[in-house]
């Protein structure tokens, strides 16, 4: 008989326990009523004192990342992104971590992950502070202009691949190599789509759906070279989700709420909390034999 993943005992834990979730400016917090016997009765699920990055860190899924890291255990994870300071949706996050208790920290660092030299060093910095590297999540990214593939011009496609390739891979990279430096296991997930995958109905953004499939492809190269080195990486593929990207765009054509809504079997647009326990998942000891995969998280909208 096949042993379950999580115990009677450990369930009981969670239920009794709950990491429940409330809503703040915008974002779901993660509740004050942790405590370590959650952490203990996660199991594999477990992040305890491990120190993650998050790209694009500031808002959307990747606060949503940072949130999942830290409310498994995470001791730090730093949320890099461009502005000069954090959000109210980031400082209101920061704010819910601080009260799970124990010496989990929410950390802002202002980078460009555009910039290679620099996030090398400041990610080296990083490491160096914490004495580890562990866990990398590469959400920056940017959806560009919606307009037919026969009008994008060169700046209008550099500008969606400087980010959403060029900084994926600079994020990668630069965790990968402090991994390597402390010689500890890692896992890195990289933030791609559906549109990495299929084409979207009506919805002519070609920049955006060929740097996604380039994260994919970039997520299996990567494994396949890191795997000795006992790192593991992976790309996940959202379908919508009701992100600041996605509700900037409705709000200017909000004939795009339906449009999505309807391609998915649930026929609603995701929300950024429902990928926090793929996120757990993938950067936890519970995902060990997963590298190279890319993860689909859509509501069934590929699988028509």
């Amino acid at each position: 008989m096949l042993k379950p993943i999580i115990s009677r005992s450990s369930l009981a834990i969670l239920r009794r326990s709950p990491i429940s979730s409330i809503y703040k400016s915008g974002v779901r917090l993660t509740s004050s009523r942790s405590t370590p016997a959650i952490q203990e009765g996660l199991g594999d699920f477990a992040l305890t004192d491990r120190v993650a990055i998050v790209t694009g860190g500031n808002r959307g899924l990747g606060l949503e990342a940072a949130l999942a890291l830290s409310a498994a255990g995470s001791r730090a994870v730093y949320c890099l992104d461009l502005p000069e300071k954090p959000g109210e949706n980031w400082n209101a996050a920061r704010q819910s971590v601080a009260k799970l208790g124990g010496a989990r920290r929410l950390e802002y660092v202002t980078a460009d992950v555009r910039d290679q030299k620099t996030l090398f060093k400041t990610v080296e910095e990083i490491a160096t502070k914490e004495g580890r590297m562990d866990i990398c999540v590469a959400a920056a990214g940017i959806s560009g202009a919606a307009r037919s593939c026969l009008e994008y011009t060169e700046e209008e496609l550099e500008e969606v691949h400087d980010v959403n390739f060029k900084g994926v891979f600079f994020s990668a990279q630069a965790a990968a190599r402090q991994m390597v430096r402390f010689q500890l296991p890692g896992s890195i997930i990289l933030l791609a789509s559906i549109a990495g995958s299929v084409a979207l109905k009506h919805t002519p953004i070609l920049p955006y759906n060929t740097s996604k499939a380039a994260v994919i492809q970039m997520a299996r190269v990567m494994a396949c070279e890191l795997a000795q080195k006992n790192i593991r990486v992976n790309s996940l593929s959202p379908g919508f989700i009701e992100t600041p990207m996605t509700k900037a765009v409705i709000s200017v054509q909000p004939e795009f709420q339906s449009i999505w809504s309807e391609q998915s079997f649930m026929n609603r647009l995701g929300k950024p909390h429902e990928l926090r326990g793929i996120m757990t998942w993938l950067a936890s000891d519970a995902s060990s034999f997963c590298t190279g995969s890319n993860i689909i998280v859509d509501g069934g909208y590929t699988a028509w």
